[in-house]
């Protein structure tokens, strides 16, 4: 089932309201078929935002995978003043034209942070925007600098058009030769490297920018943690330039969170653990787009639980929105998406994937804090998925993810106000809201 819009109608959500004091609402999406349904009830004993209210969102500087050509801000050879940045076409007629149309239809501000994936081909050891080559040379020369001040000059454009970004992060996937196809645009670094460019070039010149944009590093797969933390962060240096680590999804299934998220937390608590991409669909030989699937819904909101409860703060989707195919994407590295548009008949699917990310991202605002939470009964909590968020505003959160084939019974007992008995159904994700006064 997927949920067919165009250009005059699509199913909207309302704001949301906290509900009276002793009361709470729900909001619930199955594979029967509802999406983000509402009810409410009484424990035993006003918000407005539009559509799902998701605010983090992720640029590429200058092309990537998901552009429709390889492209840089600057192909002139050896212009190591960067006299011939240029923003392109892309971003000038696409890239802020969107990002000012999505800043006018929220109350609530939208948090900005942008990747590289290469930088001019002149600057790369292979000589070209595609392929994996390193950096020439080494932190603290001109190379490194350039690529440094291309950041800062990419912050300066930007701004002209009355956008700021939150944060940079210091690559994309600076690993990538585990996962991505050689024609891949990237620039390789080890935790080492990227460490002496902090130290010597990118932090520096973020300091001295007029821009409040801070750092994030990895950007990459969480095997990779918490070594790549340890080698970064381990050092003060560098560890004074960054705010946080960026985490992909895509091997997650090998590495245990306690392992690499609790542990790199454990090590820095003062550094964010921030999810930066993930997507549906990638890797697959046929049918990268599947309209209607439940499972890859349930895949993202497993992972957000899973992550939430082990210190992370945040969950980003690679693409909000794709073709038919999967794309654009000039290597034909097609994926899923929460929004599929077929622009041929001027129409566009909410996924699944959609509504199980509204379940977080509508009810659990920036500056809430995950609370603690039993579960009484072993079977319980192996069967259900939860985390329980305190929003800045004082009320509660709590979600329910279901991902078998049948319902689940259980109750929810807060001290403060009463007890709920209630109903997981299969296949099914729900959010409950409540406030205490």
């Amino acid at each position: 089932m997927v949920c067919v819009c165009n250009a005059t109608y699509c199913d909207t959500l309302d704001p949301v309201v906290l509900p009276a004091p002793g009361t709470y609402v729900k909001y619930e999406s199955s594979k029967a078929g509802k999406r983000l349904e509402r009810s409410q009830g009484s424990f035993q004993h006003s918000l407005h935002a539009p559509g799902i209210e998701y605010n983090l969102i992720r640029l590429p500087m200058a092309c990537s995978d998901f552009s429709m050509h390889p492209y840089s801000y600057d192909d002139v050879p050896g212009d190591y003043e960067l006299k011939h940045f240029k923003l392109a076409e892309e971003d000038v007629k696409m890239k802020i034209p969107i990002l000012h149309r999505a800043s006018a239809m929220t109350k609530w501000p939208l948090s900005l942070y942008a990747s590289p994936w290469t930088s001019p081909g002149w600057m790369k050891s292979n000589g070209d925007v595609r392929g994996k080559g390193t950096l020439k040379g080494q932190a603290g020369d001109k190379y490194h600098k350039t690529w440094a001040n291309y950041f800062i000059k990419f912050l300066d454009e930007y701004a002209k058009h009355n956008v700021t970004f939150w944060a940079v992060t210091a690559q994309n996937e600076p690993l990538a030769a585990l996962l991505t196809p050689p024609q891949f645009p990237t620039i390789a670094f080890t935790a080492a490297h990227q460490r002496d460019f902090i130290i010597r070039d990118l932090g520096p010149a973020l300091a001295r920018s007029p821009h409040r944009t801070r750092l994030i590093i990895l950007d990459d797969q969480r095997i990779h943690l918490p070594h790549w933390a340890k080698v970064v962060l381990g050092n003060a240096t560098a560890a004074h330039y960054v705010a946080g680590v960026g985490v992909h999804w895509y091997l997650d299934a090998i590495s245990p969170p306690r392992c690499s998220l609790e542990a790199t937390h454990k090590l820095f608590p003062d550094h964010f653990l921030l999810y930066t991409e993930a997507c549906s669909g990638f890797l697959t030989l046929r049918f990268s787009v599947t309209l209607g699937c439940w499972e890859r819904g349930e895949s993202y909101s497993h992972s957000i639980l899973t992550v939430l409860n082990n210190f992370v703060s945040g969950w980003t989707d690679w693409n909000l929105a794709l073709d038919m195919k999967g794309g654009p994407n000039w290597v034909k590295n097609y994926v899923d998406s929460p929004i599929i548009v077929d622009s041929s008949k001027d129409i566009f699917y909410k996924q699944p994937m959609f509504y199980h990310m509204g379940h977080f991202s509508k009810f659990i605002p920036e500056g809430s804090q995950r609370m603690g939470l039993q579960s009484s009964h072993r079977c319980l909590s192996c069967r259900l998925e939860h985390v329980a968020m305190l929003r800045p505003d004082g009320a509660l959160v709590l979600v329910v993810l279901n991902r078998f084939g049948s319902d689940v019974q259980f109750g929810i007992w807060d001290p403060a106000i009463g007890f709920i008995k209630t109903v997981a159904p299969a296949r099914s994700i729900q959010t409950y809201l409540w406030r205490r006064q």
